[in-house]
């Protein structure tokens, strides 16, 4: 599964964002399928299928429960992280409190972030891309020597 590619999208008054049939149709979900919608980074709602979210659970299952900021992010991710079931229209409902922690009104923008995607506001998310596109080649270089595995030893 690949999802790429941005979205505009309205957030109507019961809280539904629909998931474009694109994306839909890469993260195979059906109508009634669920998806889960956790806290995002940097001020944006994550939404995952479950596989793709049990993958995630796995990588940090390798990190030491022992650490404090381990425990933390578990914490606060698992415990607002919801469940959402797709409608007939293609929508899911987005929690109010996750709704307030990534301060979406009506407007919304859908973004496809490899295994997930993102749900921003629309105007923080026009904040993130002016400061941060001006520097992709940058943040593109950090990126790559940051996930390049460790030389042999």
């Amino acid at each position: 599964m690949l999802l790429t590619g941005s979205f505009a999208r309205s957030i109507d008054e019961k809280q539904r964002i629909a998931i474009p049939k694109r994306f839909r149709d890469a993260m195979s979900c059906p109508d009634g399928g669920v998806l889960y919608i956790t806290p995002g980074t940097d001020g944006s709602l994550a939404i995952y299928t479950e596989e793709a979210l049990g993958r995630l659970g796995e990588r940090l299952g390798h990190g030491s429960p022992t650490q404090q900021h381990v425990r933390a992010y578990t914490r606060l991710f698992y415990a607002q992280a919801q469940a959402a079931e797709l409608d007939r229209q293609g929508r899911i409902r987005v929690p109010a409190e996750l709704t307030s922690l990534a301060e979406l009104d009506k407007e919304a923008v859908l973004l496809g972030v490899g295994d997930h995607l993102e749900l921003w506001a629309t105007a923080r998310w026009q904040r993130y891309l002016a400061e941060k596109q001006s520097h992709y080649d940058e943040i593109a270089e950090a990126a790559f020597v940051d996930a390049s595995p460790s030389p042999p030893r």
